[in-house]
């Protein structure tokens, strides 16, 4: 037993093999790492897709629900509808040389409330330009996982590959050169934040995305049409200067009578179910065309980060041959035991 015993621990006290040392990789070995980090990028950049599409749902839901909740109905309110009229009716007065259409004044309007009471609460939870902000940073962090296995299989040295990702472009935004980085220097970078040319991406992106209006925009603006023409046929029959000079100098309450002269209550509750319905189609047609635009625009879209990183990536890849060149510090890639 006690030479069973010491035999066993100087089995036990032996150190354990040192890892063989890294291969020298061939042009052919590395046309296959490329593949590789192709073949990464593209699952990175699939992931993070699925949590863009899903949290655009999410914001599409919200979206409908305060529509539903808050905008409708304030729209199609009785009195918001006088309100509206003495607006049209203001906008056609004033609707002097260089002053736009008493339409396009109200559909202004109508985009400002829409964003102040639906757009601006749910985006303080939730809202696409954080979602892109988030997709991006995640394909980022996903690529960098699967590193690892990468070098694990093929036995390369980390500085032979820490030099690959440092001659692959990510962010190429420049002059100057700080709005330019490589795969390397974002996968080093601890937070992103702190990386300037991923700043610059942002800000980029944030810039393509507030070009032209949305498509909730674009439909509050064919409400606005209908309502300038509707409204403005309720106006009193002696006319719409004198319905607004009448109204000057009164309180509040004074003027909405004057428009609910031409508009009164009962026609008013008799026709809302229509309108709430014509409006709620139209909104809900309009954010649908939103979300399908906000998923697809490679631009400006929720996707747009990941869609320019891995294009960048990808394209570096398989437009270039690799070669191994001066040393580089390596990428701290944590290795599975």
């Amino acid at each position: 037993m006690l030479c069973l015993l010491l035999a066993l621990g100087g089995c036990a006290s032996k150190p354990a093999p040192a890892p063989p040392p890294p291969a020298v990789l061939t042009p052919a070995t590395w046309q296959r790492i490329d593949q590789e980090l192709i073949d990464a990028s593209v699952g990175a950049a699939g992931s993070a897709n699925d949590y863009a599409r899903r949290s655009m749902r999410v914001w599409k839901e919200q979206v409908q629900q305060r529509t539903e909740q808050d905008f409708i109905p304030w729209f199609t309110g009785y009195w918001t509808q006088q309100w509206l009229t003495l607006k049209v009716a203001w906008y056609k007065l004033d609707s002097g040389e260089g002053r736009e259409p008493a339409e396009k004044r109200l559909g202004l309007y109508l985009q400002e409330q829409y964003h102040e009471r639906v757009i601006e609460p749910v985006a303080e939870q939730i809202n696409p330009e954080s979602i892109r902000d988030r997709a991006s940073e995640l394909y980022v962090q996903l690529f960098g996982q699967q590193l690892p296995a990468i070098i694990q299989r093929y036995n390369a040295a980390p500085e032979q590959v820490s030099q690959r990702l440092n001659r692959i472009p990510a962010i190429h935004l420049g002059p100057p050169d700080a709005r330019n980085a490589s795969l390397y220097q974002l996968l080093r970078a601890k937070p992103l934040e702190q990386q300037p040319a991923w700043l610059a991406l942002r800000e980029h992106l944030h810039e393509q995305a507030s070009k032209g209006p949305g498509r909730t925009d674009v439909g509050l603006s064919s409400v606005a049409t209908n309502a300038s023409e509707k409204l403005g046929a309720t106006l009193a029959p002696r006319g719409i200067a004198s319905a607004v000079a009448s109204a000057v100098g009164k309180v509040a309450g004074a003027m909405i009578s004057i428009a609910a002269a031409g508009y009164g209550m009962v026609t008013h509750d008799r026709e809302q179910p229509q309108m709430v319905e014509q409006l709620r189609v139209i909104l809900n047609v309009a954010l649908n065309q939103e979300w399908q635009e906000l998923m697809e625009n490679r631009q400006s879209g929720a996707m747009a980060g990941v869609y320019y990183l891995s294009g960048q990536v990808e394209d570096s890849l398989l437009g270039s041959a690799p070669r191994v060149e001066e040393q580089q510090e390596p990428l701290l890639i944590r290795l599975p035991p």
